[in-house]
């Protein structure tokens, strides 16, 4: 079963729900580093931070990240080496950071997309690999 890491604030707590809930439903294990709650404010550092170590440190594949727009914890995500954030607002930024940046976090925006958007956007980012070749030397040059 693969598994994967997901994580919001308060004001993705609500999208991250309905995320957790699809990828249940495609049979991943979803390790959720929280929020657990949309009414109590939280800082997005914290739990970017979690993710990230969850995919550094555990040997996770992939993470799935939310804030209100995605820029707070993408910022966040990207700081870590081995992390290849990418805030995708529609399908095609999905299969782009998938297919050529080889992107391991999701970050989404739940005030951004909706949610079957950001089913959607799901969907697409896990089920698209790596295309490898001419990308590989990019990838090379951000380690």
């Amino acid at each position: 079963m693969n598994k994967i890491a997901i994580a919001s604030d308060h004001k993705g707590f609500n999208l991250k729900e309905k995320i957790k809930s699809l990828l249940e439903s495609l049979s991943y294990k979803v390790i959720d580093c929280g929020t657990k709650s949309a009414d109590v404010s939280v800082d997005y550092p914290d739990y970017a931070k979690l993710v990230c170590e969850q995919i550094v440190e555990n040997g996770i594949k992939m993470g799935i990240l939310i804030c209100g727009t995605g820029i707070g914890m993408s910022i966040c995500a990207n700081r870590l080496s081995k992390i290849r954030a990418a805030m995708c607002h529609n399908q095609y930024m999905a299969f782009k950071a998938r297919s050529h940046n080889d992107a391991n976090v999701l970050v989404l925006g739940s005030k951004i997309v909706s949610t079957s958007e950001a089913q959607d956007i799901v969907k697409t980012f896990l089920t698209r690999g790596f295309e490898g070749g001419r990308h590989i030397k990019r990838l090379e040059k951000i380690h």
